[in-house]
């Protein structure tokens, strides 16, 4: 596998179950967005839980992660009680040629407000070959402004950064549970606000299909999700699919469709 490639997929196990940027590496410093376009979207927003939907607190999802049929990596994600919020924590780690060539080993935590899903905070420490760095992204609804401070652990440098944001938005990977706790209708079309790296962007999530499939973690029937960037720095650069339980809205599968080549996360267990 060449270097820039391995390269590529160590950073899309971050970028997909990470939020380390979604489809690409973190932007630099000169990368900007059209807030004002993303902010025009009135469609897009978080709709509170039911009060009968419980965050699926204290159990542990863990996939693989395959390309071109190779185990590039694992990852988890787990909920668990934060005082009176919900924190999300998740961990990639590269295994196989990946993790020889470009080793990744990386973990991610969101604070959730269980009352309205809207994310308040993010942390991020990545560890991607000899990068090492950590963010923080701190939201701010009172001033609509998402303030982001990010170290390199290798050099020190920092930066400090403050962004429109929308009063609230959801992140990459709460974002998966959150369309979790919608009604999933057939052909259903929502707009999400979200918030990673300080800058917002919109996200169309629309229900396709009811399939049924064969993960490590079992057989399941399904609600196929397509979740497709539709305007700032991610419109255009690559697809996520999501694949729902259809008993208890569990992320059971997710692909990657990026122009170099397409990733799947498939459920292996959950831990209890």
């Amino acid at each position: 596998m060449p270097l820039s490639m391995s390269r590529q997929l160590s950073l899309l196990l971050l970028a997909t179950l990470m939020g380390s940027g979604l489809f690409e590496p973190w932007p630099s410093a000169g990368q900007t967005l059209d807030v004002a376009s993303v902010q025009a979207a009135p469609q897009a927003r978080i709709v509170p839980p039911s009060p009968s939907y419980q965050f699926p607190n204290g159990k542990k999802f863990v996939y693989t992660v395959e390309w071109h049929s190779l185990t590039a990596g694992m990852a988890t994600m787990q909920f668990d009680s934060e005082g009176s919020g919900e924190k999300l924590t998740a961990r990639a780690t590269s295994s196989g040629a990946v993790n020889f060539l470009y080793p990744v080993h990386s973990w991610f935590n969101a604070s959730i407000d269980p009352k309205t899903f809207c994310t308040t905070q993010l942390f991020k420490h990545s560890e991607e070959g000899k990068r090492k760095r950590e963010i923080k992204i701190q939201v701010d609804p009172a001033r609509a402004k998402s303030v982001l401070d990010e170290k390199n652990l290798k050099n020190g440098e920092t930066r400090h950064e403050e962004d429109d944001s929308p009063t609230c938005a959801t992140d990459i990977l709460s974002g998966f549970f959150y369309l979790g706790s919608r009604p999933l209708l057939a052909s259903s079309d929502e707009l999400l606000p979200v918030v990673d790296g300080g800058k917002p962007t919109v996200v169309r999530a629309r229900v396709e299909s009811q399939e049924e499939i064969d993960v490590p973690g079992g057989n399941f029937h399904t609600t196929r999700v397509l979740l497709d960037p539709i305007n700032g720095k991610f419109e255009g650069k690559g697809q996520i699919w999501v694949w729902y339980s259809n008993d208890a809205h569990i992320p059971i599968q997710m692909k990657a469709k990026l122009q170099w080549g397409t990733v799947m996360f498939k459920l292996q267990r959950i831990e209890n």
